[in-house]
C-alpha cells in the first residue's frame, strides 16, 4: 500500500515561480502545462485560491544560466513581451528596449499559447541570456507541491479587474468604520480573493488591536468572509511597493518577498555611513539591499589585509585604515601621518614570512 501510495506521489511536473498581484506573495507551484513568464493562472496562495502570474521556471533559478554583465536580469515585477524573446542585449539597447534601460514594460494578458517560443540555443550561444526564457523542463515532484489549477480565463481575468474597482470602495469604507470605533490602526489595502468571496483587510499599529467589533461590520456590510490582518511596516512597503532611493522598485516588492533581518554590522562592514537617515528606506527600517551584499563584503574582503593590520613598505610600517572594495583599493597611513593608496593588485599574502607585503615594482615605484 505504501509503495502504491509512493508511486502516486513521485511525479514529473514543471515548476514555475509565481507572483500573486494582490498581496505581492511569491510562491513555488508545479503544473503539467508550459507557461512563459506574464501568463495570468489561478494558483494557491496562504490566503486561498487567487489570480497569479507566472514570473518564470523555478527549475532554472539558482543563476546557472547567467552571463557575468548581462542587462537582462530582472526582478520578479518585470516581465518581458513576447514580440522581444530571443532578442540578445545589443539589439534590445539599439531599439530601446524597457528593459535595458530600467523600466518595468507594461504587459497585457496572452495565453502560453500565443507566446513565441525561444530559440532552443544553448546560453553560450544565445549571448546575454535570462534563465526565464530557457524552455521549462519536466522535474520530479513529491506530494508537498502546491499545483496550479489552471490558466486564467477571461471571465476570471474581467472578475479581477473588477475586484480591482472593489478594492479601492472597500478601503474607503473600512477606513470610516475605523475611525467611527476610533481604532488606533491605519488600513494598508484590501483585497478580495479570485476562488472565493472573501475580503482581506491589511493594517498595522504600533499595538494590538480588537477589531472584532470592526468585522462585525464589515461582514453585515459585504456579506462575505472577513480577515483583518496586522502587518508590520515592511510588510507595508512590500505590499504596496515604490521607489527605493536608488531609483528603483523596492527590493521587497520588486525581487523578493522574503523579509530577512538586516543589523547596522552589515552596514559598518560595508564602510557605510552609519547615519540612520541614509541607510534606511522609505519605511523606516534598514535598507534590504544591505543584507544582499553583506555576504559578497566578507567574500572579497578575505583577500585583504585586515583593517588595523600593518605592512612594511620601505623599512617603514604602514597601518590599514580603510579598505574600499568597490575601488580594489585600500588606505594606509605613515608613521608620520602620511596618506597611501594602495592597489589590491600590489599586496599579497607571504606563506614564508606569515606576512602582508608588498609588490617589489610597487615598492620601487614608491620609494623612487
Amino acid at each position: 500500500m505504501s509503495e502504491k501510495k509512493e508511486e502516486v506521489q513521485a511525479q514529473k511536473a514543471y515548476i514555475y515561480l509565481v507572483k500573486s498581484p494582490g498581496n505581492n506573495d511569491m510562491s513555488v507551484c508545479a503544473s503539467d502545462s508550459v507557461f512563459y513568464p506574464g501568463t495570468y493562472v489561478i494558483s494557491p496562495t496562504r490566503y486561498g485560491m487567487d489570480m497569479g502570474i507566472i514570473v518564470g521556471s523555478a527549475a532554472g533559478l539558482g543563476g546557472s544560466c547567467y552571463t557575468p554583465g548581462s542587462t537582462r536580469v530582472c526582478g520578479a515585477c518585470h516581465f518581458c513581451p513576447k514580440s522581444e524573446l530571443g532578442k540578445t542585449d545589443s539589439d534590445l539597447a539599439a531599439s530601446g528596449d524597457p528593459l535595458t534601460m530600467g523600466i518595468t514594460p507594461s504587459f497585457e494578458f496572452v495565453s502560453s499559447m500565443e507566446i513565441e517560443t525561444p530559440p532552443e540555443t544553448e546560453p553560450e550561444e544565445a549571448g546575454l541570456w535570462d534563465s526565464r526564457y530557457k524552455e521549462p523542463q519536466m522535474v520530479e515532484v513529491d506530494g508537498d507541491v502546491e499545483w496550479i489549477r489552471g490558466i486564467a480565463t477571461p471571465e476570471e481575468i474581467k472578475r479581477y479587474q473588477e475586484n480591482i474597482v472593489a478594492e479601492q470602495e472597500a478601503i474607503k469604507i473600512c477606513k470610516e468604520k475605523i475611525a467611527a470605533r476610533k481604532l488606533d490602526m491605519k488600513l494598508v489595502t484590501a483585497h478580495f480573493l479570485i476562488s472565493e468571496p472573501k475580503a482581506l483587510f491589511f493594517f498595522t499599529s504600533d499595538d494590538r488591536v480588537d477589531f472584532r467589533e470592526l468585522v462585525k461590520d464589515l461582514v453585515s456590510g459585504f456579506r462575505m468572509r472577513i480577515e483583518l490582518r496586522q502587518i508590520g511596516v515592511r510588510d507595508e512597503a512590500r505590499v504596496l511597493g515604490g521607489l527605493a532611493v536608488c531609483g528603483r522598485d523596492f527590493c521587497c516588492h520588486g525581487i523578493s518577498d522574503k523579509l530577512d533581518p538586516v543589523t547596522i554590522k552589515m552596514a559598518k562592514e560595508q564602510n557605510l555611513s552609519l547615519n540612520s537617515m541614509k541607510i534606511s528606506g522609505p519605511c523606516g527600517r534598514l535598507l534590504c539591499c544591505l543584507s544582499y551584499e553583506y555576504d559578497f563584503y566578507l567574500e572579497e574582503k578575505q583577500s585583504y589585509p585586515p583593517e588595523g593590520s600593518r605592512i612594511k613598505i620601505g623599512g617603514e610600517l604602514y597601518k590599514v585604515q580603510e579598505i574600499n572594495i568597490l575601488s580594489k583599493s585600500m588606505t594606509l597611513s605613515g608613521p608620520e601621518g602620511g596618506v597611501l593608496v594602495l592597489p589590491r593588485t600590489e599586496v599579497r599574502w607571504s606563506e614564508k614570512t606569515g606576512h602582508w607585503e608588498v609588490s617589489r615594482k610597487f615598492e620601487s615605484e614608491f620609494l623612487s
